[in-house]
């Protein structure tokens, strides 16, 4: 009973860590001011997925008892020979793709702070996807709490005057606009491809992480097409790892195992710990953001509007299962 308990607050602080971390991180790596070019977000996705695989891989071939050939036998069985099981997954891979490639744009132009609450509104998709997908019902307390998460999210990004020159200001209206629309498509397509993946894993006794093999083969193939199609002239250039550094690794690194302390949590963790879990990541993130980040000046309007989608996460989680318990790892 001990160990089970401090097993929860050990997994509750490696979520906040590694939340904040990247979400800190991959802000300053798309910050951070460099004599040579800056790598390529469409890259960073391309690796992320490589490092899943393997990943995903390696615990395969523990599940398996290290026997490489039970390992072999299994994903030939599971992928090559069940094709249409694994097409399956092109579609949640092409949208998970696309979320990570939205994230980066949105931490381009927008602070963490105010990424990390908008990036919140996944809670209200998801639980749309749910119920229309998977026929979930919602408490009362769920309805109350997506309320309170779209008037929280709606002040969040409420309008501040500003210092400055006005060609500044359209300047900063418009990377910031571009931002909020990256986060608002990253919401929708995470609520949708979670609980599509979800739906697929119900389906089948499948291991979790042959899924997320299929899943990172298809992503890597979409991942490495778009590259191709946006950023193709500077990787033949320059190569694919131009701009790469320790801070650029270190965001694939928390990307590709981020899943994995998800997968913990969920194990060991209840929902009013997850959600305690993301407002301490929020809270960090926004006192970061503004002592040592110098990119975030905080308002009166923005803290309320933060109180609000902290108090929605804890309500959401109060009453029953949240509205997906699927994992991309």
């Amino acid at each position: 009973m001990v160990l089970s308990s401090q097993l929860k607050y050990v997994s509750l602080g490696v979520l906040v860590l590694q939340t904040t971390s990247l979400v800190l991180t991959m802000r300053y790596s798309r910050t951070l001011k460099e004599d040579g070019p800056r790598y390529l977000a469409s890259s960073a996705v391309v690796s992320t997925e490589v490092l899943k695989i393997f990943t995903c891989i390696f615990l395969v071939l523990i599940e398996n008892h290290y026997s490489f050939r039970a390992m072999n036998l299994l994903l030939k069985e599971e992928i090559v020979n069940k094709p249409v099981e694994t097409m399956k997954l092109a579609v949640p891979a092409g949208i998970y793709t696309l979320q990570n490639n939205l994230l980066y744009v949105a931490l381009s132009n927008l602070d963490a702070a105010t990424y990390q609450v908008t990036y919140q509104l996944k809670i209200l998709t998801t639980a749309l996807f749910s119920v229309s997908m998977l026929g979930r019902t919602l408490g009362l307390n769920q309805w109350l709490s997506l309320l309170l998460l779209m008037t929280g999210v709606t002040l969040v990004q409420w309008p501040t005057e500003s210092g400055g020159d006005s060609e500044q200001k359209i300047l900063t209206a418009s990377s910031q606009f571009m931002g909020l629309m990256a986060v608002l498509m990253a919401c929708v397509s995470s609520g949708f491809a979670g609980v599509y993946f979800e739906k697929i894993l119900k389906e089948t006794k499948q291991s979790v992480w042959v899924r997320n093999i299929q899943l990172g083969l298809f992503s890597f193939m979409f991942g490495f097409i778009g590259m191709m199609a946006y950023d193709g002239q500077s990787v033949r250039q320059s190569g694919m790892f131009q701009g790469y550094n320790i801070i650029t690794c270190t965001v694939v690194v928390l990307q590709a195992v981020g899943g994995l302390v998800i997968a913990v949590v969920i194990k060991y963790a209840d929902n009013i710990l997850k959600g305690f879990a993301t407002s301490l990541s929020i809270i960090v993130s926004t006192l970061i953001s503004y002592f040592i980040l110098n990119d975030f000046n905080p308002t009166g309007v923005f803290f309320f509007g933060a109180v609000l989608v902290i108090a929605a996460t804890f309500l959401y989680s109060y009453e029953g299962k949240p509205a997906s318990s699927a994992i991309k790892v």
